[in-house]
């Protein structure tokens, strides 16, 4: 069984070492991986623990020790919380009065996106350098395809991965959790096992006997709702899974069922792909009581839109159509769209188009959850190519809005805001 030093990279046999002696031989770290398959394997998936709050911390060591929380105000909800703060039971997404109430001395920190975007993009360099096939999930997560590079870095792509989080500590100060296996799904289930600085391996050999008794709601994607489907079908686990025929779960559960099925024998034929397109771009934010009040509304609007259009920016992207999203308190949700005649990565425009939907559905409140977005995504080249013969300011508003993010590049996010973001 081959192993691997996580620190220092040195390969060795374990089976050399003294009993009960489980130290790198080289240099003496108890940080070691041992699996029969460990150098056989190229698919991984890599997240980094606690990105935004990693970020926080590296940029204010003060901060070091502390529980931390990226989100909203009393009536937002938690972005993400450091592991200090999830010990003491802080989740993402949850209220942040709630968040509070277990956290109290937790120190709360509005998102700086563009402090994030600029450390995803010099991680995003360093996984390009072991392999073309990168395929990014989100700021802070990423599948990679790493078959057939052993030859060109001169070691297998486990040592390559644990290289990969060993630079992005040194050099980034963030670390982050691999997931080694021989599929996209075991991959991504492998790098929730031991967060943070974990490097698990699920091996081919093994794969029936680990799902065998796991429950269901580790397959990505398997909500809350699509659980309690399968719940009320006495599917908890894979192994019953396993006990049904594959025509009776895609007649139960449709195409959901089939892939199940495969899944269910840790089967999952999907090819990471790095030319994987980006489909659309949204922020949503729950609100601590119902509202239906517009000047609430309108104030989480104009900041949604903001976060939308930064992101936009950030990957060079614009969008087509504008998405509006409310959640009433029964939760059954209200989803309006509107197309527009060009792209767009403004906040102006995209929040006086949400701004127009929230406007016809507002009476249908009161709401717990406000949310807008982009879609039909294009190249900025694209963005904002032709006037508004409607709205001659347009074009004025556009202007202005790029000379003030010039200003918070240099100054900071907080050097220009907008009366109606104050709300």
């Amino acid at each position: 069984m081959p192993a691997l030093c996580r620190d220092c990279l040195h390969c060795f046999d374990p089976g050399a070492l003294r009993p009960g002696h489980r130290r790198c031989p080289a240099c003496r770290s108890p940080r070691i991986k041992a699996h029969d398959e460990l150098f056989t394997l190229s698919i991984a998936h890599m997240d980094c623990d606690a990105f935004y709050a990693s970020v926080e911390k590296r940029d204010n060591p003060e901060l070091a020790d502390k529980p931390v929380i990226i989100g909203g105000a009393h009536r937002g909800v938690v972005s993400t919380a450091c592991y200090v703060a999830r010990i003491r039971g802080v989740r993402s997404a949850m209220p942040m009065f709630q968040a509070l109430k277990l956290c109290p001395d937790a120190v709360v920190i509005k998102p700086r996106m563009h402090a994030y975007v600029e450390t995803s993009r010099a991680i995003r360099a360093m996984m390009d350098e072991l392999t073309p096939e990168v395929e990014p999930l989100s700021l802070d997560e990423a599948f990679m395809d790493l078959s057939g590079t052993e030859r060109l870095h001169g070691a297998p792509p486990a040592v390559m991965l644990a290289r990969l989080v060993r630079r992005m500590k040194d050099e980034l100060g963030v670390t982050g959790s691999i997931g080694l296996s021989h599929n996209k799904f075991l991959a991504k289930v492998a790098s929730d096992l031991d967060k943070p600085r974990g490097f698990s391996v699920i091996g081919e050999a093994e794969t029936g006997e680990f799902l065998r008794d796991k429950p269901v709601r580790l397959i990505w994607g398997i909500g809350p709702a699509a659980q309690a489907s399968l719940e009320k079908a006495g599917i908890r686990a894979f192994s019953d899974l396993l006990r049904w025929d594959r025509r009776d779960l895609h007649e139960r559960f449709g195409s959901m069922g089939d892939r199940l099925w495969h899944l269910a024998r840790g089967e999952d034929r999907r090819k990471v792909s790095a030319r994987t397109p980006v489909k659309s771009i949204s922020k949503e934010t729950t609100f601590f009581e119902d509202t239906m009040q517009m000047d609430v509304l309108d104030g989480h609007l104009w900041r949604l839109a903001e976060q939308v259009s930064d992101r936009a920016k950030a990957k060079e992207l614009a969008g087509r159509v504008v998405t509006l999203k409310l959640k009433r308190a029964n939760h059954s949700t209200l989803t309006r769209r509107q197309s527009l005649h060009s792209p767009t990565q403004i906040a102006d425009q995209i929040y006086r188009t949400a701004r127009h939907l929230l406007d016809q559905s507002v009476n249908q409140g009161p709401f717990r959850l406000l949310g807008c977005g982009i879609s039909e995504l294009g190249p900025e080249a694209q963005a904002d190519t032709t006037g508004d013969l409607l709205d001659p300011n347009a074009e004025k508003r556009a202007s202005a809005e790029r000379a003030t993010d010039e200003i918070r590049k240099r100054f900071g996010k907080e050097a220009i805001l907008k009366g109606r973001a104050l709300r």
